[in-house]
């Protein structure tokens, strides 16, 4: 399993107020892989919490999901998993969703776009962290901050 976490008190937001964290679980799913297709499945559970004095809307992402033979992926999208969470402050959203690669290892990468509850725009990234198959394991081994 590897971790990750970051904060993001943007500096691009017109309100200090505006922080959040952002951590990552990911884990490699072999009964959805197939060595032969070269098809390698991953999930991966991102928790968000927001650390500010006020309420804060999740409504848009950005991912680069890369595998080792250079091929990326670009997915933009309205909210995480059908949802545009309020998150009140102090607390957290969670979800978990998937990614599929052409190779055993690669990263992923990308940052979400937020909204204070006084209408303040801002950006959290999500640091880069790896998704990387272990043969016959089913897990990942790598903590990443």
């Amino acid at each position: 399993m590897t971790k990750i976490s970051g904060s993001s008190s943007s500096p691009s937001s017109n309100s200090p107020l505006a922080s959040v964290h952002v951590s990552v679980k990911t884990q490699f799913l072999p009964e959805e892989s197939s060595q032969e297709d070269q098809v390698y499945s991953f999930a991966y559970t991102v928790t968000i919490r927001n650390e500010g004095p006020q309420a804060v809307q999740l409504v848009a992402r950005h991912w680069l999901i890369d595998d080792a033979k250079g091929q990326r992926q670009e997915v933009r999208g309205l909210g995480v998993v059908g949802h545009q969470p309020l998150i009140r402050p102090g607390e957290s959203f969670e979800y978990t969703s998937g990614a599929r690669l052409g190779s055993p290892m690669g990263s992923m990468q990308g940052s979400y776009f937020l909204i204070t509850e006084d209408a303040h725009w801002f950006e959290a990234p999500i640091p880069i962290f790896s998704l990387q198959a272990e043969p016959g394991s089913g897990s990942l081994g790598q903590l990443l901050h």
